[in-house]
């Protein structure tokens, strides 16, 4: 994964841009619900070759997509201009919008989402890296990118048809582990993370990105 992305730029500030998930703010909607999840929300456009930020804005998913935070505005703290400026972070858009472009070439105009997650687990409370379930997220694709694995035990993702049997499953164990999803195509989710020693502290780090045409 890393040799596809240096195809589209360097990745020489990746210390400073995976860092960042250190200062992630919490998902205070997940909080209610007992739940612990930090996040930060970008959202972007591209038009040909040419990704640019957008205005920060709320995400949304319907209830079709998301049962349990569905049919609301959800306000995230955004991206800093730091990290969605980041040579690593362009690499990543770049990579995405060849890739899912050679997909679907006749897409002109992409809207794009970027979330920073932490899952953190504590001893007793599993963290739910996909506390919806099984799901789709209602886009046309998703990157899913580990950034990092601190104490954690399993997390495995898993790939269902649209009738829920089971297409198959894989753990992403290293940065820079991926997953590219169709996601008309099939759902996903990921298993809950436990901390392999309970006396310290545990996370799971990814950056999804999620590609839906414009219409």
């Amino acid at each position: 994964m890393r040799g596809l992305l240096e195809t589209f730029g360097p990745l020489s500030d990746w210390s400073d841009f995976a860092g960042s998930w250190d200062s992630l703010e919490p998902d205070a909607y997940l909080a209610n619900v007992g739940l612990h999840r930090r996040r930060r929300h970008a959202v972007f456009s591209a038009t040909g070759e040419t990704i640019a930020r957008e205005p920060h804005q709320p995400h949304y998913q319907s209830r079709d997509y998301n049962t349990l935070q569905g049919g609301i505005e959800r306000w995230f703290a955004p991206v800093p201009p730091e990290i969605a400026d980041s040579a690593s972070l362009r690499s990543i858009l770049q990579f995405c919008r060849s890739f899912f472009g050679g997909l679907a070439p006749e897409v002109v105009n992409w809207h794009i989402e970027l979330h920073q997650f932490r899952i953190e687990a504590r001893a007793g409370e599993p963290g739910q890296p996909t506390p919806e379930g099984v799901h789709r997220d209602g886009v046309d694709y998703v990157l899913v990118l580990l950034i990092d694995r601190m104490n954690i035990a399993s997390g495995t993702t898993t790939i269902h048809a649209a009738d829920g049997s089971l297409l198959g499953s894989f753990t992403l164990t290293h940065a820079l582990d991926a997953a590219l999803v169709d996601d008309s195509r099939v759902f996903h989710g990921v298993t809950p993370v436990e901390p392999e020693d309970p006396a310290q502290a545990s996370h799971r780090d990814v950056l999804v990105v999620t590609f839906r045409r414009r219409v």
